[in-house]
């Protein structure tokens, strides 16, 4: 497989719906790091290591050294917003890098201007969007967003792009008719079927040009058979979906403790305030549904009561997100986490977090962008499950339950990469150490 990955020539393009607190934080980021301003911590495509070959090799090579990622200084940045400010802009109003960073990397944001938006308030109902584009239907609304793609691409001198989605969260909705295959999405385009959202169209779009597409929000967009699909159709590789970010992140490395040492769980609350846009369009219910449906699986999936009913089996898992502005980006979660251990004798373990939804989510967008990048170019397409890493509620084939546990996921991605390079997968069994010991003393 590694003779057949292509090599990343020339210029990436990272295209994303959505310029607000995260993109900004992401695009101001890695022009920094650029600049030699900031280190891009919490990269794991920048700041990670992997491991190859035995333990005794001692061999732990940087995965951007491992892998043929694009170079930071390749990438090109893009997208789409409602509202017409530039990237300098948009960044000074969501608050979340300090002034004096901004300033000194003022002229490279400035040259970021955002295209007009697909926007459908019903799907968004507090935000009002004012830099809009118009059509007759959605299918010309589809045909904007390709045309914008090529056009950037034209205008950047782009070898290739990606999408990564980092707009609002949508209202919750389930899959319908519309969604079962591309035919019958693509009528539904042409037809402004209600049931397709925003973010559906950008992913059609992305995906007819082969381009591939991560979806950074809770939102149904390519969790479809329709846009599953048209991914296979032209061989794009898709990842989805949400962000995983503050108190998932905690979620997913406290519970798979727990369930390895066998301590049962009574309940887990948990409550978050949050000032950004996000937090304005998650006061919502009908979009704090989708966001809570996509945190609530989470435990499920890790505990899973019903294969062990007796620690997990009346488990009461309840999630609630409060809109709080004077927080601004500066999202606070708390966690109260009721469990048991030998005997049935009652614990409490209290987590306070307070975390910067952006500052987690932006090396999250540059991770994914340079890794779906990397699946494109290894040929790769459909579903990337090894990217379950990077998300809250990951897209899985219909037929698997998908993996929440933090360290499998990381495993998971670790191998995929070995595969990738034509490198040993490792198990970390270990026997072979001890039975190399046994076959010298014997």
């Amino acid at each position: 497989m590694k003779e057949q990955i292509q090599k990343a020539e020339g210029k990436l393009g990272i295209l994303t719906p959505g310029m607000g607190a995260v993109a900004t934080t992401f695009m101001a980021g890695v022009i920094a790091v650029n600049k030699g301003l900031a280190k891009p911590i919490g990269a794991l495509t920048q700041m990670g290591n992997i491991r190859l070959g035995k333990r005794t090799e001692s061999k732990y090579p940087l995965i951007k050294d491992f892998v043929p990622l694009a170079n930071l200084q390749d990438i090109v940045f893009g997208g789409w917003d409602v509202y017409e400010d530039n990237v300098y802009q948009a960044a000074v109003h969501a608050k979340v890098l300090e002034a004096s960073l901004l300033e000194k990397i003022k002229p490279e944001l400035e040259a970021i201007k955002p295209m007009k938006a697909v926007f459908d308030r019903t799907f968004v109902k507090n935000l009002d969007g004012q830099f809009i584009k118009t059509g007759a239907t959605k299918w010309d609304l589809a045909k904007q967003v390709m045309d914008d793609i090529e056009n950037f691409k034209d205008a950047n001198d782009v070898n290739r792009v990606v999408v990564v989605w980092c707009g609002s969260t949508e209202i919750y909705f389930e899959a319908s008719e519309v969604h079962e295959t591309l035919a019958n999405f693509e009528k539904g385009l042409k037809e402004n079927d209600p049931n397709i959202a925003p973010s559906m169209i950008y992913a059609y779009a992305a995906l007819k040009l082969g381009v591939p597409f991560a979806n950074g929000a809770p939102n149904l967009t390519i969790d479809i058979p329709a846009l599953v699909e048209l991914s296979k159709e032209t061989n794009t590789p898709i990842a989805g979906k949400d962000f995983k970010t503050g108190q998932t992140l905690m979620k997913t490395i406290l519970a798979p403790g727990l369930q390895a040492r066998a301590l049962g769980v009574h309940g887990w609350f948990s409550t978050n305030i949050l000032g950004n846009r996000d937090g304005l369009v998650l006061d919502d219910p009908d979009n704090f549904k989708t966001k809570e449906v996509s945190k609530l699986g989470v435990l499920e999936d890790i505990f899973k009561p019903e294969t062990n009913p007796d620690l997990y089996g009346e488990i009461y898992h309840k999630v609630r997100i409060n809109y709080y502005p004077p927080h601004g980006d500066n999202k606070e979660s708390w966690d109260n986490i009721d469990i048991f251990g030998w005997l049935g004798y009652p614990m409490q373990i209290k987590v306070n977090f307070l975390c910067r939804d952006s500052i987690l989510a932006a090396p999250i967008v540059l991770d994914l962008a340079l890794f779906i990048d990397l699946a494109k170019r290894a040929n790769m397409s459909g579903i990337q499950e090894w990217l379950s890493f990077y998300l809250k509620s990951p897209q899985t084939a219909p037929e698997l339950r998908p993996e929440h546990d933090i360290f499998k996921q990381l495993m998971k991605l670790q191998n995929t990469l070995r595969h990738m390079m034509g490198e040993d997968l490792i198990t970390h069994l270990g026997l072979d150490y001890y039975q190399d010991l046994v076959d010298v003393l014997s």
